[in-house]
């Protein structure tokens, strides 16, 4: 079977070294859903040294940091789950109150009827910028 993460991507990049890229799902119902995927195949984080561990983690906390900055959500999901796909990936969602799953996991039951709308080119922008500035500042600090 031929892994969905080792190649490019479909999805939007909002960040991108030679290590790991930032992805946006675009998701109809979580529209600022991003995903940071490691570039190379990697099953598992302890398979990573504990410096390449800690730069995964970095990234994933500057991209939940850009996301609650640009649109303050009640909470902010992290999953790591790999069960579909065993290569290193880390899901940050926004999640609000008002969101088709709230509380429940955003691949749980649906509750109510989703009412969002895609991100403008200009609000990806921004949250590009920000997002790069933020993870360029965490791994500057190693």
């Amino acid at each position: 079977m031929t892994c969905p993460l080792c190649g490019p991507t479909p999805h939007e990049i909002l960040w991108l070294d030679d290590f790991c890229r930032v992805v946006l799902l675009n998701d109809e119902d979580y529209p600022a859903y991003c995903r940071v995927e490691l570039l190379e195949h990697v099953k598992e984080m302890s398979d990573l040294t504990p410096q390449d561990r800690a730069r995964v983690m970095k990234v994933v906390f500057a991209v939940e940091t850009a996301l609650r900055t640009a649109f303050n959500p009640d909470k902010i999901n992290l999953a790591s789950l790999g069960n579909k796909t065993p290569h290193i990936h880390w899901h940050v969602i926004p999640r609000f109150e008002h969101d088709k799953h709230f509380p429940n996991s955003h691949w749980g039951q649906a509750v109510r009827e989703s009412h969002t709308s895609r991100l403008n080119a200009q609000t990806k922008q921004d949250l590009a910028d920000n997002m790069g500035t933020l993870i360029e500042c965490a791994l500057g600090s190693s």
